[in-house]
């Protein structure tokens, strides 16, 4: 009994063994940076191979220990050779997965190729329902486990000239909050984290077009009202609450606020808005 309660109520985050993907920067490298501070083992997962063993020399200059791994998040294949590889690199059961990986996609809707939605589509959305297919039924299995994924403001605020970016970020936030019912009985705890403006590489490394990402620099630089690191920092601490929201920024909280409040006057306002931009 005491082992049963021990288990439930343990903080998922400290003495995690971890996967991020979208470890090598940003948003993911500071997950894995904060978890070896919580003496947590952690497999970096990136396409970038490279820029995954960055992190890893970083997590054990924090004396921890850390993998990298190449894996394209879009490839079921490539994410179940992953969970299978990371319960022996980590020589225990995966006990926490970060679905981080992501990229950004701006521009008019006639203006976006099905390549585009395609693209985006399996990094943003089918690389989060890949994390969770593969891993949940190893957290089931052991009678716990925890989840965080990375989605965005985008989720609710549906901007104009992101469509695709909106649509995935949304199916992330809504597969969210099914896994966070669903999965309670099994003693999985699940988090969405969903920032407005977080300094990362996902503008740099996205489709973005060039008049709207001199304008995203710009505001990344000037405007942005947190770090990645406290971004991380904060969405482990939520999901030791057993929290399921992460929204970081005070522009996150009033944006979801006006939404919820009347969904159709933020609708309106956003499109008259939208009218004055060139």
């Amino acid at each position: 009994m005491m082992n049963f309660l021990k288990q439930r109520f343990a903080k998922p985050s400290k003495h995690a063994y971890a996967v991020v993907t979208g470890a090598g920067s940003g948003i993911g490298r500071s997950f894995a940076l904060e978890l070896a501070r919580r003496h947590g083992s952690i497999v970096c997962a990136d396409i970038n191979l490279a820029a995954a063993e960055e992190t890893v020399a970083l997590i054990e200059q924090a004396g921890a220990r850390g993998f990298a791994r190449q894996c394209d998040v879009g490839s079921a294949e490539q994410v179940q050779q992953l969970a299978e590889q990371a319960e022996k690199l980590l020589q225990h059961p995966v006990t926490l997965v970060i679905n981080n990986a992501g990229v950004g996609l701006g521009g008019k809707f006639d203006e976006l190729s099905l390549d585009d939605w395609q693209w985006c589509m399996n990094v943003n959305l089918w690389g989060v329902i890949h994390g969770c297919h593969y891993f949940v039924p190893g957290f089931k299995k052991q009678g716990r486990g925890a989840i965080i994924n990375v989605a965005s403001a985008a989720s609710y605020t549906a901007a104009p000239e992101m469509s695709a970016y909106n649509v995935t970020k949304a199916g992330v936030r809504a597969l969210s909050e099914t896994l966070f019912a669903e999965l309670k009985k099994d003693n999985i705890r699940v988090n969405v984290l969903c920032p407005t403006l977080v300094p990362t590489n996902i503008i740099k490394d996205g489709r973005i077009p060039e008049r709207y990402s001199r304008l995203a620099n710009h505001a990344l630089m000037n405007y942005a009202m947190t770090t990645s690191d406290a971004v991380a920092r904060l969405t482990l601490n939520r999901l030791d609450k057993g929290e399921l929201y992460t929204t970081p920024q005070v522009d996150a909280k009033l944006l979801w606020m006006m939404k919820r409040a009347s969904p159709d006057l933020y609708a309106r306002f956003l499109g008259f808005s939208y009218r004055f931009v060139k």
